[in-house]
């Protein structure tokens, strides 16, 4: 009978026992499962941020890459740009010692001719005088032209270079240029001037339009021809709408002409 009654004791202490084991790992379960899912959550968020940041650097790569490419190509057109300026003013320099020894034989002719007549000179000898000097005035005003023609050109390429120099500064335009608008696109918002290349506009240039004084807009040269141009009418300038006979002057003028 005392052993019956041992064996029900311990059955029931080993019901109790494990009751009481269940009962723990019940409470445990919730906590270990909460654990596991915030681990997973937290393994997850790592791989979207290393996911996240390995884009980013690929992505920041491929911009490095393109930005050198653009720096590359850059620097190669400021080098031609140089190039282009140091060579025309090396032209420059040439006609200009060029001019002043056509000059002075020029005005030994002159003066040879004066001489001349003075002391009896053949008509033979006053008519070669006179070519030598007609000569003289053909290839001074050749070497005036080719000298404005230069400097025109010569001024595009500072124009260029000033993109390179100074990239947020404006295309400086002669201060005496003066032009009028030719033909109005209002679909397009662009403008035909009656002024070009022979009399100093260089593209990226800017002009204010005017009438009868009062400001009409501002415009930016895209295409320039020999003696006329085109020009964007630029937005947040259209104070009005340009019309054909409109003037046009420099936004930016120059210093000197």
């Amino acid at each position: 009978m005392l052993l019956r009654i041992s064996l029900i004791i311990a059955i029931i202490a080993g019901l109790a026992a494990g009751a009481l084991s269940y009962i723990q790992a019940t409470d445990k379960i919730p906590a270990l499962i909460a654990q596991r899912d915030d681990q997973k959550k937290a393994k997850d968020t790592e791989i979207a941020a290393h996911k996240k940041t390995t884009s980013e650097l690929k992505k920041t790569a491929a911009e490095l890459a393109s930005t050198q490419s653009e720096l590359a190509d850059t620097k190669a057109d400021r080098d031609k740009a140089l190039a282009k300026a140091d060579a025309q003013a090396k032209r420059a320099d040439d006609l200009n010692v060029k001019l002043v020894k056509v000059t002075q034989d020029k005005e030994a002719a002159e003066n040879d001719l004066t001489a001349y007549k003075s002391s009896g000179l053949t008509p033979d000898q006053v008519s070669k005088l006179n070519k030598t000097i007609k000569d003289a005035n053909a290839q001074i005003f050749a070497i005036n032209s080719e000298k404005a023609l230069l400097k025109r050109s010569l001024d595009r390429a500072n124009s260029e270079l000033d993109k390179y120099r100074t990239p947020d500064s404006f295309v400086k335009l002669r201060a005496d240029l003066h032009g009028k608008i030719l033909v109005v696109d209002p679909k397009w918002d662009f403008v035909v001037l009656d002024v070009g290349e022979d009399q100093g506009v260089i593209s990226d240039g800017e002009l204010l339009v005017s009438r009868s004084g009062k400001l009409v807009a501002k415009v930016v040269v895209r295409s320039v021809q020999r003696d006329r141009c085109i020009a964007n009418i630029l937005p947040g300038w259209k104070l009005g709408d340009p019309i054909e006979g409109d003037e046009v002057t420099p936004a930016h003028p120059a210093n000197s002409i």
